[in-house]
């Protein structure tokens, strides 16, 4: 459905939230508000060992393209809804997964395969406001990004200028 163009790859090196290190002062901050979404195995599992597991989890066995190691794949729960998505792409398998998570009463897990690297941006436009959406920054620990209006446009912006089918995207994602 959306495919990330070389030229944007830039982009997305920058969190778009504040970056903790430790899950306890994550969840003790005052953005941290419900649903949880997590993107990623490492976060999962950080936020899990807690006592503190995610509304949402978006994982793919991976870190940084490597599998998880056993500390971490121990951690993580089965996937409730399993999708394939390419690295650098969001397919419509996974942004209807998204979606279909956020929708369920109990937490529920998305397993992915492939990338799951880029569900952040969609996950900030289909949950709710007042949500959160954590993610890893490489090398430098999970970043918290509260579900704004202001947090909300800049993830349009970015998913706007991806390759592919936008509009159909944002339609999927609740028209935000």
């Amino acid at each position: 459905m959306l495919e990330l163009p070389d030229d944007l790859r830039g982009a997305f090196k920058d969190p778009l939230g504040p970056v903790f290190t430790d899950p306890d002062s994550l969840l003790a901050a005052d953005d941290a508000g419900r649903p949880l979404i997590a993107v990623g195995d490492v976060v999962t599992a950080h936020l899990r060992d807690a006592g503190h597991p995610p509304d949402v989890a978006v994982i793919d066995g991976k870190t940084e393209r490597h599998a998880v190691d056993e500390s971490i794949s121990r951690s993580l729960p089965a996937p409730d809804i399993e999708v394939t998505n390419p690295a650098a792409t969001l397919s419509r398998a996974l942004l209807d997964a998204l979606v279909e998570a956020l929708g369920r009463d109990g937490p529920t897990t998305v397993g992915v395969d492939g990338e799951e690297d880029l569900a952040a941006l969609p996950a900030i436009l289909a949950a709710p406001l007042g949500g959160c959406v954590v993610y890893g920054q490489p090398g430098e620990g999970m970043v918290l990004v509260p579900v704004t209006d202001e947090t909300r446009s800049l993830a349009r912006d970015l998913l706007g200028r991806m390759d592919g089918d936008t509009d159909a995207a944002f339609a999927l994602l609740g028209g935000r």
